[in-house]
C-alpha cells in the first residue's frame, strides 16, 4: 500500500471542505469530545466530500462510526487500540494506522498487523501536550528499516520547510496539523505542500 506523502489532520467537516478541493488526496478527521449524532454527521459529511474529490478519509479513534459510514481508513492511538474490536474492523475492510512513540509501542502496533505506522513527535509540537521527547530525523530512518515495506507516517512539528529532510530520512508520508490549519492562508499552504511533495508522489 502507498500513502500520499501529504497527510493533513483536521477536526471538522468544514476543514475537509476547505482543504480537499485544493488537491489533498489523504486526510484524517480527528474529533474529540463530540456527541455521537453530531460526530456521525461530521464523518458522513467529510466522507461525501472526500468521495467527490477522490481523497482517502482516515477517521481517528471512532471505529464503530468508521465502520457504519463505510470509511476506508481508521487510525488508532495506543490507548484506543486496547478498546477496539480489531476483528470487526478487519471484517469491515477498514485499513488501519497506529500511533507509536517508542519501541514498546512499535512492537504493540506491529502485533496487530497494521497497514501503516505513525511515528512522533518528530520535532517539538504545540498541537498536543506530549510526554515523549522529539524523535528526530535519525529515528525515522531506523524505524523505516525496521518496518520495511510498511508505510511510515511522520508527525509532530513538521513544517513545509522541513518536509524534504523528513521524507529523505525515510518517511513515506507526513501528517501535518498546525502548519496548515494554523497558517494565515490554509488553502494556499495545502497547495504548497502538494507541490513540494510531488517528487514522492510519482
Amino acid at each position: 500500500m502507498k500513502l500520499d506523502p501529504f497527510y493533513p489532520l483536521v477536526d471538522s467537516a468544514e476543514w475537509v471542505g476547505r482543504l480537499v478541493p485544493s488537491g489533498v488526496k489523504l486526510l484524517q478527521l480527528r474529533i474529540k469530545d463530540m456527541p455521537e449524532p453530531e460526530l456521525r454527521n461530521e464523518i458522513s459529511a467529510s466522507k461525501a466530500i472526500c468521495d467527490r474529490y477522490g481523497c482517502q478519509l482516515i477517521v481517528n479513534d471512532h471505529w464503530k462510526l468508521a465502520i457504519e459510514t463505510e470509511c476506508d481508513f481508521l487510525h488508532l492511538g495506543q490507548e484506543d487500540l486496547a478498546d477496539a474490536d480489531l476483528e470487526a474492523i478487519r471484517r469491515a475492510g477498514l485499513r488501519l494506522g497506529v500511533s507509536t512513540h517508542d519501541g514498546d509501542e512499535l512492537d504493540t502496533a506491529l502485533s496487530v498487523d497494521p497497514d501503516y505506522i505513525a511515528l512522533g513527535p518528530v520535532f517539538p509540537t504545540r498541537s498536543k501536550s506530549l510526554t515523549w521527547a522529539p524523535q528526530g530525523l535519525e529515528k525515522i530512518g531506523g524505524w523505516k528499516r525496521q518496518i520495511g515495506d510498511l508505510p511510515l507516517v511522520a508527525i509532530g512539528g513538521i513544517t513545509l520547510e522541513r518536509s524534504r529532510d523528513v521524507l529523505q530520512s525515510g518517511a513515506d508520508s507526513i501528517a501535518v496539523i498546525s502548519d496548515v490549519t494554523g497558517h494565515k492562508d490554509p488553502e494556499r499552504r495545502a497547495a504548497d505542500w502538494i507541490k513540494a511533495t510531488q517528487d514522492w508522489r510519482r
